[in-house]
């Protein structure tokens, strides 16, 4: 087990559209360029078998009970972090990562209305009792960040988007309240940022923030 002192862990969150995918190696690229070695990761993902549960969590043809998610969701994190993120924390990397606990919490929480109690517990389990050092919350309006990332189409389902996406609209204004909600409770972690017009300006307001703490 590793302090929370002696490890830099950057989680970079957001709704459809936000922009995190970008953002995570832009800030990689930051980070390098200031001499830290870093870790890009993903929630679902970073292993082999976190990567099919991705494939099987996207796919629209995927008929999953929001529990049954839940519980897919924490299988891939179990492993994530036993396989990857504690070996490179450990050795001192930075990791960032694009989504994490805070992602079940908005998503199969506020978005599917699963108990709250439940996934904080189940995400205590999964990840160990890791927690982020920063967390960077992407802020948009759920309707202009479903149109970007339907045509961004990053994992390849079309310009429907993936299974996640294609929850009502509904579905996704739950999941910001959630984040908003996770941030108003976590103010020294979660830093919200204001998705801006152009890359670069988002960028900029990242920077500032991860100068800061680091």
């Amino acid at each position: 087990m590793i302090t929370k002192k002696r490890y830099t862990f950057i989680t970079i969150e957001g709704g459809e559209g936000s922009g995190k995918t970008t953002q995570s190696r832009l800030l990689r690229g930051y980070l390098e360029e200031r001499g830290f070695e870093v870790l890009l990761t993903r929630e679902p993902g970073g292993s082999v078998l976190a990567d099919n549960i991705r494939n099987i969590i996207l796919n629209p043809n995927s008929d999953i009970a929001p529990l049954s998610e839940l519980f897919l969701f924490e299988a891939a994190r179990a492993q994530h972090i036993e396989k990857l993120i504690y070996p490179a924390l450990k050795i001192g990397k930075v990791v960032v990562c694009d989504r994490f606990t805070d992602a079940t919490v908005a998503y199969q929480g506020y978005g599917k209305g699963l108990d709250l109690k439940l996934i904080n517990k189940l995400n205590l389990i999964a990840s160990v009792g890791l927690e982020p050092t920063l967390t960077l919350y992407l802020d948009i309006m759920p309707f202009n960040g479903l149109s970007r990332a339907k045509k961004l189409n990053v994992d390849g389902y079309g310009n429907n988007g993936d299974r996640i996406e294609r929850e009502s609209i509904r579905f996704h204004e739950n999941v910001r309240k959630g984040y908003i909600e996770q941030a108003r409770k976590y103010p020294k972690r979660i830093r919200v940022i204001e998705v801006q017009e152009t890359t670069e300006k988002t960028h900029m307001l990242i920077k500032d923030v991860v100068n800061k703490v680091l």
